[in-house]
């Protein structure tokens, strides 16, 4: 008896789910539809620049030990060719 009726709850949950099953975009009014796309596009926009300016600090980073390095340093990465300038 309790499993029909666990069964009759189950198929009533699944008729209100397909029922309400429409999209986020019948449920929203156009204007904050509208607010919401624009809030993506400067989430978006501000990312990128995140990103962009992260790129900028490890390039300058880099720069910087280059411009830093010792002698020795220098010596170890680009060896004792024999070269003369």
């Amino acid at each position: 008896m309790k499993k029909q009726q666990h069964k009759q709850h189950s198929n009533q949950q699944q008729k209100v789910t397909d029922e309400s099953a429409t999209s986020l975009s019948d449920l929203v009014s156009d204007d904050v539809l509208a607010k919401l796309k624009n809030a993506k596009q400067h989430l978006t926009v501000a990312e990128e620049k995140k990103k962009e300016q992260e790129k900028e600090q490890r390039i300058q980073e880099r720069k910087d030990r280059e411009k830093n390095k010792t002698f020795e340093e220098l010596l170890e990465e680009y060896g004792d060719s024999g070269a003369k300038y």
